[in-house]
């Protein structure tokens, strides 16, 4: 039985309902949950998680306020030039997934030399979803799938072929999820991968979901029951 996951996915959710709740614009909920993406890098890092994945911004928060759109790019600029040194440092490889064309030139620059800097780090994967879509991937690794087989029938794509043509392909599936914010959803985040992934909900907002609150959420990932289709029996005997 697995007591730890390797690969943590999380929704980080409640930003603006945080600031809300205390009569605070939402920016300030989103500058509030960026700093907290160290500290929650750091716990997972002493927990010897090997892969974060992170969802920053989906393809649908296009259709958010403009200025609120524009206050996360920037901080998504200013997490890139504040961070990128200290991973590097720290053994961090960063990643971003997701349709990168509708950043900013200066934005996408930034994710690149972020990319290529850490490149050789392996104690931590971290991966940044942005402008990204489960749907999407699906879409475009089975688009990319008939571009590189152009003679083969679609009837013959077999799941294991087409997981290596996702965004993720260099990652394994996440074994845990986190949703904060008290929504119980998952809001078109690596669907495919997810098939078989533990779902773990809570109320608690990012900004202030902490390290106790990741503990409880490893906690209750150590007691579940990993079958994969087999029964209790045949897992308990594996292990």
């Amino acid at each position: 039985m697995q007591t730890r996951p390797k690969h943590i996915a999380m929704i980080m959710d409640g930003n603006g309902r945080w600031a809300k709740k205390r009569l605070l614009p939402r920016a300030v909920g989103h500058v509030r949950g960026s700093s907290n993406v160290r500290s929650i890098v750091q716990v997972c890092v002493e927990h010897g998680v090997e892969y974060l994945t992170l969802f920053a911004f989906s393809t649908e928060n296009w259709r958010r306020p403009e200025d609120e759109v524009s206050t996360l790019m920037d901080l998504f600029i200013q997490y890139l030039d504040k961070e990128v040194g200290e991973m590097k440092a720290a053994g961090i490889r960063f990643r971003m997934i997701g349709e990168r064309s509708a950043f900013s030139a200066s934005l996408q620059e930034r994710i690149a030399s972020a990319e290529r800097e850490t490149s050789q780090n392996t104690k931590l994967h971290l991966t940044v979803a942005a402008n990204y879509g489960g749907q999407w991937d699906i879409l475009k690794a089975t688009q990319l799938w008939a571009q590189e087989n152009p003679n083969t029938s679609l009837s013959l794509l077999e799941p294991q072929e087409l997981k290596n043509y996702l965004s993720t392909r260099e990652l394994p599936d996440p074994d845990l999820l986190i949703r904060t914010g008290g929504e119980s959803r998952l809001s078109n985040f690596l669907l495919w991968q997810m098939a078989y992934t533990e779902l773990y909900f809570t109320d608690t907002y990012w900004p202030e979901f902490d390290r106790a609150e990741l503990e409880i959420a490893l906690d209750w990932f150590s007691k579940r029951v990993r079958r994969f289709g087999q029964t209790d029996e045949q897992v308990l005997e594996e292990n």
